[in-house]
């Protein structure tokens, strides 16, 4: 129980705090680039959502697009970890049509153009489908970083979460902007 609490005091902290973004540059104050905060952050997300029965056997696979440092990241943070009981695979999607659902599907800001033809493959999918785009949480993201005011916060669409077969901790869903 002691563990929970201090889980959850360090996610509290982590993302109430926000991060402070310079401006026009992808680092933090600390000079911490901003696919390295993602990576932090998506680590976190993983924790606080349940995914169906269905989508718990096999792998624990994490697809990105457009993001090659995100990518480098995640590799680094997932290397011989297990998420919920599952060996993790990262998956780099280099065109729409490789992509196919994921546990998890990071769409970069980049690449947002593509938002659509990629919410269509994971819709209806236990994909958490996390972007960083202007307006994409509003769009059908599950989760959708965004600066405000210099501090990078996320919005939670919980009709997409819920749409995606996906529940969200109220914890979670605390700290983020609901859409």
């Amino acid at each position: 129980m002691k563990k929970r609490i201090l889980k959850v005091t360090l996610l509290v902290l982590l993302l109430a705090l926000g991060f402070a973004v310079k401006a026009n540059t992808n680092s933090a104050v600390d000079d911490r680039p901003v696919h390295e905060i993602h990576a932090m952050m998506i680590y976190n997300f993983i924790k606080y959502v349940e995914w169906p029965d269905d989508a718990r056997s096999g792998k624990f696979v994490i697809g990105v697009f457009g993001d090659k440092d995100l990518l480098n990241n995640l590799q680094q943070f997932y290397t011989n970890r297990l998420i919920k009981g599952q060996k993790v695979e990262i998956v780099y999607f280099n065109k729409v049509s490789d992509v196919k659902p994921t546990q998890v599907m990071y769409l970069a800001d980049n690449q947002s153009g593509k938002f659509d033809e990629i919410k269509n493959i994971v819709s209806g999918k236990p994909t958490l489908l996390i972007t960083d785009g202007a307006s994409l949480g509003k769009d059908g993201s599950c989760i959708n970083f965004r600066n405000d005011s210099g501090k990078l916060k996320f919005e939670i669409n919980e009709a997409s979460v819920s749409a995606n077969k996906l529940k969200v901790s109220s914890q979670l869903l605390s700290m983020g902007i609901k859409i």
